[in-house]
C-alpha cells in the first residue's frame, strides 16, 4: 500500500528535511481509559491502524465505531542521521482530543483539542541517527462539555450529529530545524501601502543574526530585505511591491506571491530557511458592506462540513481536498463556510491559489450540559485556547475572509452574566487581538452576545421563496431577520445594530431521488432535511431558485451561506451525494448563482 497523505502537511511554511509518519502503527482502544495502569505506555500493542484515519472509519483498518474514552498509538522511527547537528521536531496536525505524547519512555508533550497542530522538539530524547519509540495516548470521552463539532454524544448519528473522530485524524511528521531557526511567519498583505508586512518569530536572539525575506513572482525576485534578529522577539520587516508588479488576489485571478525567508549567522552562512507564499487582498467594511480589495464581491458561500463516508473528519486523498473546492466552484458558490470544524491547512492551500473565499470556523458544539434556557451552553476556558491555535495556524492564508468562533450558541438573555456570555467575548475579543485585518462574527446564528461584533447574521430554513423573501426583506428598515429561538419569544440575542448582515445558513433542502420514489415524504432517521420534501426534482430548481432570488435581490445583503455542498449520513439536503457524485443538474445550479447580485454594485 501506498503511504497514504503523502504531501507535505504546512504548505506555508516549507522546510526541506522532513518524514512522513504516516502509515500502520501499533495500536490498541482502551475503553475505560485505564492504559497507563494496564502498561499500555510500555508494552506492544495488540492492534494495527493505518495512521492519519480515524479508528471509526473503513481507512484506518479498524471501522470500530462504539465510545472510545482512550486509544493508543506505538511505532518506532530511526531519526535520519543526515540530520547530525538538528533537533528532530515531531508535528501531530490533529489528534482528538487529549494528546499525551512519550519518546523513548518521555512524556515530551500534552494538548488538549482536536483540531489544532501541536509539537515536541525531541533533542533531549532522540538524536539524529538514533530510534525513537513514539507511544500516543489520546482521549475522547463523550460526556461534558468539549469543542467537538459535528460528533454525536449518542452511540447512533442522528438530527445533524455524525460519527465520531478518536485520536490521531491529520498528518503525523518529523521535521529537522537547526537549534536557531526560524518560527512559522505572519504575513499581513497591505493593499493600500501595495505591501505585506512580515512578522518572524525566531527560537532565539542571538548576536549577529539577521533574518531576510524575499518575495517573488514569476518573473523571478521583486523585492528583499534584511533585518536584524537580535533585538526583537519577533523581527518585522515590510516587503513593498512596485506599482508595475502589484496584482492583487480575487476569486478571479488568486495570485500568490513567492516568498522566502532565510536566517543568517553573524559570518553571513543561511542556517534556516523555508518557503511561504502570500496574496495581497484586502477586507474592509463601510456601513452594511463588506469589501474585498475595495469593491462590492457577493460571497456566495456553500457550508462545507468536511466529511468522507470513507473517512469521516480525515480527506481521503490530496485530491478530495481539491475536489471538493472544484465541485463547489461548478455548483456556482465562489467561497465556503468551513462548518463545526478547523480544518486541514492543505485546504486552504488549494482555497488560496484557486480563488475560494473561506470564513474560518471553530468545531464548538458540544458545550451542552443541560436542558435550560439559562445555562444550557458551558463551553471551557480551553474553548478560547484552541481557538486561537487554529487562528494562529491560519493567519496568513489570504482565503481567508472573516473569522467565526462560534455557532448556534443560544441561552436566555437574563441579568445574570454567564459562562457562555464569558466565553463569547473572550473568543471575539481574542480574535480581534490576534487579527486586527479581518471581520470578527461573535456566533453565527442565534445568540449574538458581543455589542461590536462586527457582522451580524441569522439561520432561516423557511421553505417557502415568498414567505422567506419577506421574512429578509426588513433588512432596509435596520430590523433584518434574527433567530429568537426563546420561550415566550425571550431574546437570546442582543439587537442588531447596523453592522453587515448575511443569511449565513438557509436553504437545506432536503432531497433524495431514489427514497422520494419509494414513497418516502417525512422526516425518519436515515433521511431528513429542513422543512416540506420538494416534490420532485423540478421542484427542487423552484424552490432553490425563489430562495437565492431573494437573498441577490437585496442590495444591503453582502452574501448567504446555502446549505450544504454534500449530504453527511442522514442528512440528505446537499448539493453533491456523500460520494460526491452527482445528484441534481449542477449547471442548472449554477445558472441561479451567477446572475448579477444587488450587491455588486461596481
Amino acid at each position: 500500500m501506498s503511504q497514504p497523505r503523502a504531501e507535505y502537511p504546512r504548505p506555508q511554511f516549507v522546510r526541506p528535511e522532513w518524514v512522513n509518519l504516516n502509515g500502520e502503527w501499533q495500536f490498541e482502544i482502551d475503553r475505560s481509559d485505564s492504559g497507563l495502569e494496564r502498561g499500555l505506555r510500555e508494552r506492544e500493542l495488540t492492534q494495527r491502524i493505518v495512521v492519519p484515519f480515524a479508528p471509526e472509519t473503513e481507512l484506518s483498518g479498524i471501522e470500530d465505531v462504539d465510545f472510545m474514552e482512550a486509544v493508543w498509538y506505538r511505532t518506532t522511527v530511526t531519526i535520519p542521521a543526515e540530520w547530525d547537528g538538528k533537533d528532530a521536531v515531531l508535528h501531530f496536525q490533529a489528534v482528538d482530543h487529549d494528546t499525551t505524547v512519550w519518546v523513548n519512555g518521555e512524556e515530551v508533550v500534552r494538548h488538549r483539542g482536536g483540531f489544532t497542530p501541536f509539537s515536541a522538539n525531541l533533542h533531549h530524547v532522540a538524536r539524529p541517527g538514533e530510534e525513537a519509540t513514539i507511544v500516543v495516548r489520546a482521549r475522547d470521552t463523550h460526556r461534558g462539555p468539549q469543542a467537538r463539532g459535528k460528533q454525536s454524544q449518542l452511540y447512533f448519528n442522528h438530527s445533524c450529529l455524525y460519527t465520531r473522530t478518536t485520536g490521531i485524524w491529520q498528518t503525523v511528521w518529523l521535521e529537522a530545524v537547526p537549534t536557531v531557526h526560524l518560527k512559522r511567519p505572519r504575513i499581513t498583505p497591505d493593499v493600500a501601502g501595495s505591501s505585506f508586512h512580515l512578522e518572524v518569530p525566531v527560537s532565539a536572539n542571538k548576536a549577529g543574526y539577521t533574518i531576510k525575506a524575499a518575495l517573488k513572482d514569476a518573473d523571478g525576485e521583486i523585492v528583499s530585505h534584511e533585518v536584524r534578529a537580535d533585538l526583537d522577539l519577533a523581527p518585522r520587516l515590510t516587503l513593498l511591491v512596485p506599482a508595475d508588479r502589484v496584482r492583487l488576489w480575487d476569486t478571479t485571478d488568486p495570485h500568490l506571491y513567492d516568498v522566502r525567508l532565510e536566517l543568517i549567522d553573524a559570518n553571513g552562512n543561511v542556517v534556516d530557511g523555508a518557503d511561504s507564499y502570500a496574496g495581497l487582498r484586502s477586507v474592509s467594511i463601510n456601513g452594511k458592506a463588506i469589501l474585498i480589495n475595495g469593491k462590492h464581491v457577493f460571497q456566495r458561500l456553500v457550508l462545507d462540513q468536511g466529511y468522507w463516508p470513507e473517512s469521516l473528519m480525515t480527506a481521503p486523498s490530496e485530491e478530495a481536498l481539491v475536489r471538493d473546492i472544484e465541485l463547489s466552484l461548478a455548483a456556482g458558490f465562489n467561497g465556503a463556510r468551513l462548518h463545526q470544524k478547523v480544518f486541514e491547512e492543505r485546504f486552504l492551500y488549494h482555497a488560496d491559489r484557486l480563488g475560494y473565499l473561506v470564513w474560518g470556523e471553530f468545531g464548538d458544539w458540544g458545550s451542552g450540559v443541560g436542558n435550560t434556557d439559562k445555562d444550557n451552553q458551558q463551553p471551557t476556558a480551553s474553548y478560547v485556547g484552541q481557538w486561537l491555535e487554529a487562528v494562529e495556524r491560519d493567519y496568513s492564508h489570504p482565503s481567508i475572509v472573516g473569522w467565526c468562533p462560534l455557532n448556534e450558541t443560544h441561552q436566555l438573555l437574563h441579568d445574570r452574566i454567564t459562562q457562555l456570555d464569558d466565553v463569547t467575548r473572550a473568543m471575539f475579543l481574542a480574535t480581534k487581538a490576534a487579527d486586527t485585518s479581518r471581520p470578527v462574527l461573535d456566533a453565527s446564528g442565534y445568540s449574538h452576545r458581543v455589542p461590536e461584533t462586527d457582522v451580524w447574521d441569522s439561520h432561516n430554513y423557511e421553505q417557502d421563496p415568498a414567505e422567506f423573501a419577506k421574512q429578509m426583506a426588513d433588512l432596509v428598515n435596520d430590523k433584518p431577520y434574527g433567530n429568537t429561538g426563546g420561550p415566550e419569544g425571550k431574546p437570546i440575542s442582543l439587537a442588531y445594530d447596523g453592522q453587515p448582515y448575511f443569511c449565513s445558513e438557509f436553504g437545506g433542502i432536503w432531497w433524495n431521488a431514489e427514497k422520494a420514489a419509494a414513497g418516502k415524504s417525512g422526516n425518519s432517521a436515515d433521511s431528513w432535511g429542513y422543512g416540506q420534501r420538494v416534490a420532485n426534482e423540478e421542484d427542487f430548481y423552484t424552490r432553490f431558485a425563489g430562495l437565492v432570488d431573494a437573498l441577490l435581490d437585496n442590495e444591503l445583503m453582502f452574501g448567504y451561506c446555502y446549505t450544504q455542498l454534500t449530504d453527511v449520513f442522514q442528512e440528505e439536503n446537499g448539493i453533491y451525494n456523500f460520494d460526491r457524485s452527482n445528484k441534481l443538474d449542477v449547471p442548472r445550479i449554477k445558472a441561479v448563482q451567477d446572475r448579477q447580485a444587488a450587491y455588486e454594485k461596481d
